[in-house]
């Protein structure tokens, strides 16, 4: 592809995640090579439908319902795919894999715990067959792509609510390409090393520098800094701390997949002498692949279950052997219907909630109607029986102002394109942007779902 000039054709395809927060998908082609970042499902367009069960479903089903990615725009693309890049192992970034992958004869290349979480992913699929080979590649290395020699693939290490997240580099003859989705500037993490901002500097530096950065812009427009997981940690040792003298039930709930949050839960419970467990179907899953990979180091005596039997077996344990010796961790922080809490809030479990008793939500409402409105229902079901709840115990994984401007002051990107969110979430970025001397239609790409982008021709 390269030219007389000796340029090299760079162009962006942003399939998913430009209309929405959800259904993450962006292809990048340099010259002949062509790498997928993310491959998403947008769960809040699952959850209005009634008992939807996704793994039986076919992709053009879930593309029509825009609960997966469109990706038939991928065939305006001249170029051969050669990797499928996770950046984290949320459902909104690799959710569809399992629906999407096998159309492209390419591997999946991703962190170790991500890999593990894509794997698990593939499993439960039940309409197709998902035979993509799963490369593992850690923060910090760099893979050729293509047979051009001239493009190359790194992963920097960033911190996010979920363990093992990166921001994936195309390294081109043009320059970078640096896909920034989900993290915020951690610089003292609960799990896990620091954001490699050295590293940032360096690749806005080097050759010939960055030519375009996709940005997440979820909290662009929320003022300073994002606090460090370690903020979060502090004010939930607070809350258990005042809560140790109860005597009766205490019960919390985080996401599943924020394994340093549960690793504080687990950590507090003991300190204030209850016995965590951890319930539920992915609280089961999501900790134990991380306790396996050994990114955590729990109790031994630690119990997990998943199944309903088995956790309606530990509820009875708990109620004969006494409430205030447990610190049950589970599922249902958004009030998902089939979840722990959700159903502990009904009264569909052994679990018995008294007058007083406390219920500890280490977990932000995800601002969207369906979530609002299921997370309202079962806040309102556990206050009938007399719960008392704490709220919001929780910090972002996403950049906020402050972070942006970092972001921009150490890529110093030619081009940017935000993402990660609707039109109105893209604004108060492209406003931040022009702030810094970028102009709306020159070197700021608003666009939307199915759209290209050439920025070298």
């Amino acid at each position: 592809m390269l030219g007389n000039d000796q340029t090299m054709e760079i162009e962006i395809a942003t399939i998913g995640g430009y209309e929405e927060v959800g259904r993450q998908m962006t292809a990048v082609r340099a010259g002949d090579d062509v790498v997928v970042f993310d491959m998403g499902l947008n769960l809040s367009q699952v959850l209005i439908h009634d008992n939807v069960e996704t793994e039986k479903m076919h992709s053009l089903d879930l593309i029509d319902m825009g609960a997966i990615p469109d990706d038939r725009v991928m065939s305006d693309l001249e170029g051969d795919v050669q990797a499928i890049v996770p950046t984290h192992g949320h459902l909104d970034h690799i959710g569809a894999i399992s629906k999407l992958a096998h159309r492209y004869d390419a591997p999946i290349v991703a962190s170790p715990f991500t890999i593990e979480l894509v794997k698990q992913q593939i499993q439960g699929e039940n309409k197709f067959n998902v035979e993509n080979d799963l490369v593992k590649m850690s923060a910090g290395e760099t893979m050729s792509i293509g047979d051009s020699g001239e493009v190359d693939l790194e992963f920097v290490n960033v911190t996010h609510s979920i363990i093992d997240a990166i921001n994936p580099v195309l390294h081109t003859p043009e320059g970078a390409v640096v896909y920034g989705l989900d993290k915020r500037m951690d610089h003292t993490p609960v799990i896990g090393d620091p954001i490699d901002m050295d590293r940032f500097r360096e690749i806005g530096r080097e050759g010939e520098g960055v030519l375009a950065y996709i940005e997440d812009c979820t909290n662009a427009g929320r003022k300073g800094r994002t606090p460090s997981e370690s903020v979060a940690r502090r004010h939930l040792k607070d809350v258990m701390q005042s809560v140790e003298d109860y005597d009766g039930g205490i019960v919390a709930t985080t996401f599943s997949s924020h394994i340093a949050r549960v690793t504080s839960l687990v950590e507090f419970a003991q300190d204030i002498g209850r016995q965590p467990v951890l319930l539920g179907r992915s609280m089961e899953k999501y900790s134990g692949t991380a306790e396996r990979l050994n990114f955590v180091d729990f109790p031994d005596d630690l119990g997990m279950y998943g199944h309903r039997k088995s956790v309606d077996r530990t509820f009875k344990r708990i109620m004969k052997e006494g409430k205030e010796n447990f610190l049950p961790i589970v599922t249902g922080h958004q009030g998902e219907p089939r979840a722990m809490l959700t159903r502990m809030g009904r009264g569909e479990t052994p679990y018995e909630l008294d007058d007083g008793d406390k219920v500890i939500f280490s977990a932000r409402v995800i601002p969207e109607p369906t979530n609002e409105g299921q997370r309202y229902q079962s806040e309102k079901l556990l206050k009938m029986q007399g719960a008392r709840i704490y709220d919001d115990i929780h910090v972002s994984g996403h950049l906020r102002e402050e972070g942006h401007y970092q972001m921009l002051d150490a890529l110093q990107p030619k081009h940017v394109i935000p993402a990660h969110q609707n039109m109105k979430g893209f604004a108060p970025y492209v406003n931040l942007c022009e702030s810094q001397g970028y102009e709306l239609g020159r070197d700021i790409h608003v666009t939307s779902n199915g759209n290209m982008i050439q920025l070298v021709e």
